[in-house]
């Protein structure tokens, strides 16, 4: 994940076709954890590129509540 949370990183791997890559791997994997990594950051992968500003994912700010949120489906995911 740490790579793509900038616009380059994010470019790099796509440009790099490790989209699918992990795309097979989720489609064999057993392991939880790495399923779990594998989706997030597939998702990053396909999703829209953030608006001007934003490009840098570990620098943009999450509302609490938000954040909250977020850490529960990670626990019901595990």
């Amino acid at each position: 994940p740490q790579l793509t949370a900038t616009k380059e990183g994010r470019c790099r791997v796509r440009d790099t076709g490790t989209y699918v890559v992990l795309r097979e791997l989720h489609g064999w994997e057993r392991h939880p954890e790495v399923l779990s990594t594998c989706l997030k950051v597939i998702q990053v992968l396909i999703g829209d590129e953030p608006e001007p500003g934003m490009e840098n994912l570990l620098e943009v700010s999450v509302p609490p509540e938000l954040e909250q949120q977020l850490c529960q489906r990670d626990l019901q995911e595990e």
